[in-house]
């Protein structure tokens, strides 16, 4: 639970109702797709009852789950199933099908095979702090926490949200902390991290398993290449790589967290462990990038 973050602050206009946004998403609850479906996207329960609530709550922490499920339709079974149709045309009618005709036998070809296709299914995790107007996806593709705050928006009336947004910029800040192998209170710099140039040429070098404190890294600063990704540990808890979009990868608590774990396994132990460990990860995340800037708040940004 809770591998990659991608962080929102909620607006203070958003009056928080968990049974009305229970409610809310019920209506736009997961179903497989039908026959000729190639993608379906809904709320499932996160604790997998079936019937059961799609907004959790767990000391104050509300955690739902969002579902995908899409048909793997390979291009090269696709394609040949268009030339069947080309082939057919030209034998029967003895002429060749055109760009447009062409088209429409991809959509036609498209559709008989649908029902035959595999399916996917992916969900990710999606905790709403209400006391700290926090909005956290469980996911790496921006993309797809846009779907997130899109479907919110929809089921919540008022509900509005902005990308965390701090007075230094995460690239600008992961620099310093590189150049002086010097990183802010609470945290410490791990072994992996990825410098781009900034010139045309935009040259990539990677650090993995590797010290960082050494000049070959400070040179390559010098010379212009920026951090785009710093693997970090906080409070010697929780590891992770934060990136120059402030998003947060391969988070791992560490041992001392999950030796404070309840001897009962669970929703409940798995949640409070999670969200008590990044609640108070992420406002000192905040607070070592300057704190946060002035981001107007939309439906979505």
């Amino acid at each position: 639970m809770f591998k990659n973050l991608i962080i929102y602050r909620i607006s203070e206009s958003w009056q928080p109702d968990q049974a009305q946004l229970d409610q809310a998403l019920t209506k736009q609850q997961f179903e497989v797709c039908g026959a000729t479906q190639e993608q379906s996207t809904g709320w499932v329960p996160p604790r997998g009852e079936e019937h059961g609530a799609m907004v959790e709550s767990v000391g104050g922490h509300w955690i739902l789950r969002l579902m995908s499920e899409s048909k793997m339709l390979p291009a090269s079974v696709l394609n040949r199933k268009i030339d069947e149709k080309v082939a057919h045309i030209e034998q029967t009618e003895g002429r060749k099908p055109g760009r447009k005709e062409r088209q429409e036998l991809k959509d036609e070809s498209k559709l008989d095979l649908l029902p035959m296709a595999f399916t996917k299914q992916a969900g990710l995790w999606v905790w709403i702090d209400p006391a700290a107007r926090l909005l956290v996806i469980d996911v790496s593709a921006q993309g797809r926490a846009d779907t997130v705050v899109t479907m919110l928006v929809e089921a919540s009336p008022g509900f509005a949200v902005a990308l965390i947004d701090t007075q230094n910029s995460p690239q600008g800040a992961m620099a310093g902390w590189l150049h002086s192998y010097d990183a802010p209170a609470g945290f410490s710099i791990d072994q992996e991290c990825e410098l781009k140039g900034t010139d045309e040429a935009k040259a990539v070098v990677r650090y993995g398993r590797h010290p960082l404190g050494i000049d070959e890294v400070r040179e390559h600063i010098d010379q212009g290449k920026l951090p785009t990704k710093l693997a970090l540990t906080w409070d010697d808890r929780v590891s992770f790589v934060l990136t120059e979009g402030l998003q947060l990868k391969k988070v791992e608590l560490l041992g001392v967290v999950l030796e404070d774990k309840p001897d009962e396994n669970g929703f409940d132990a798995d949640v409070a462990i999670a969200t008590g460990e990044l609640s108070k990860l992420i406002p000192d995340l905040i607070d070592a990038l300057g704190s946060e800037g002035r981001t107007e708040l939309g439906a979505q940004q």
